[in-house]
């Protein structure tokens, strides 16, 4: 068995033995895990800080899994969700699922099925931080540029050549040139197709700029 990815194991039910018996099976790989007895006493406690999963009875007294669900998708909607369910709850965790969570497991449900299915959740909880953080390091990048350049930058991404980008903004080749050179100095790449992807990646950009005019078209 390959190693265990890295995360938090959330586990919430009301049934102190389930409860036991999910957190041991996490540790057994290694894992934090972190067990409530109730979705308001997780709500409490719960924090995004790294990569994580839950686990939850989709049968909880007071808030049930699908109201834990919703509530968690207003905080954190990128946790993956495993529901776990007896055989009357069913309907419950099917639409679960169709709300996102990742898998539904019924009672008695079997070790190595759920272990999967929380490696699972955590790899693809793994991936979601990668994402934020890759986007929070292009954000800061792209916030080195001016103004100017940061609307430079977005035509120059989009496939305008020196020229249109000249004609767009009223300005000298030259000038462009010189634009172009900074933006990719100041953002750290070698070309305008690392110049695409690194807009792409950052979550908001700095501007936007308009639409490039075709090259026939007289400049403004």
């Amino acid at each position: 068995m390959s190693a265990a990815p890295g995360g938090t194991v959330y586990v919430v039910d009301d049934d102190p033995a389930i409860r036991e018996a999910i957190a041991l099976l996490a540790r057994s790989i290694h894992l934090p895990v972190r067990a409530f007895g109730s979705a308001p006493d997780f709500l409490h406690a719960y924090a995004s800080a790294g990569p994580a999963c839950l686990v939850t009875d989709v049968c909880l007294p007071g808030m049930d899994g699908l109201e834990l669900q919703q509530a968690l998708a207003e905080r954190d909607p990128g946790l993956p969700v495993i529901a776990v369910s007896g055989h009357g709850d069913i309907a419950m965790a099917v639409e679960m699922m169709r709300r996102g969570a990742l898998d539904f497991l019924e009672k008695p449900f079997r070790n190595h099925i759920l272990l999967q299915r929380i490696r699972e959740a955590l790899e693809r909880d793994a991936e979601r931080w990668r994402r934020r953080r890759a986007g929070a390091e292009a954000a800061l990048r792209v916030a080195r540029l001016t103004p100017r350049e940061a609307e430079v930058a977005h035509h120059l991404a989009r496939g305008g050549s020196n020229k249109q980008v000249a004609r767009a903004f009223a300005l000298s080749p030259r000038t462009v040139e010189a634009h172009r050179a900074s933006i990719l100095r100041k953002l750290e790449v070698r070309s305008v197709a690392e110049l695409a992807t690194l807009l792409l990646t950052a979550p908001a950009p700095a501007a936007q700029a308009p639409e490039l005019r075709s090259s026939t078209e007289p400049p403004p």
